[in-house]
């Protein structure tokens, strides 16, 4: 009886999951509009006690986005205002929405992790997942790694799509 080779398990490649980056702390948003007359009028009077009745401990560590999703004209003073009732509540408040926050922390991640381990290696990004890595979060991998791997493949080891290989000298 002939025994079973696992050949993608014995060829060394190093298989980087880009999932294991995503934020694990609390990403939230608070839209303007929902705020606003109609989500375009924004009467200071009426936001101000909105804002003021607004139970702000359920921000308690999270990192939080204040965005309008409409295309009303929004004073500047009304952002300045919802970061001031997080200021001590929140981990962090930004001009954003949940989305880009959960991405510039995807990508801090990735821009701190020591890509060394892959020097010389080939690296397959682990492609399949959840569909919450973003190709922007591809890309800054694709560009750490090219500067340690030997090649670089998209995908699972076991049906991937070469990207890039170091040029032979």
């Amino acid at each position: 009886m002939d025994v079973i080779q696992n050949k993608v398990a014995e060829s060394g490649i190093q298989v980087v999951d880009l999932e294991r980056f995503l934020p694990h702390e609390q990403v939230s948003a608070i839209d303007l509009a929902d705020y606003m007359l109609g989500g375009f009028v924004l009467r200071e009077k009426d936001f101000r006690a909105r804002l003021k009745e607004m139970d702000w401990s359920q921000f308690k560590g999270h990192h939080v986005g204040v965005f309008c999703s409409t295309d009303a004209i929004v004073p500047t003073w009304a952002f300045m205002l919802v970061a001031s009732y997080l200021d001590g509540i929140a981990a962090s408040v930004t001009s954003s929405t949940a989305d880009a926050i959960t991405e510039r922390l995807l990508l801090d991640r990735i821009d701190s992790e020591d890509w060394s381990q892959f020097e010389d290696r080939i690296v397959v990004l682990k492609g399949c997942g959840t569909g919450k890595v973003t190709p922007s979060a591809y890309i800054r991998a694709t560009s750490a790694l090219q500067q340690v791997s030997r090649k670089l493949m998209y995908g699972e080891p076991c049906s991937s799509v070469p990207i890039w290989r170091r040029p032979k000298t």
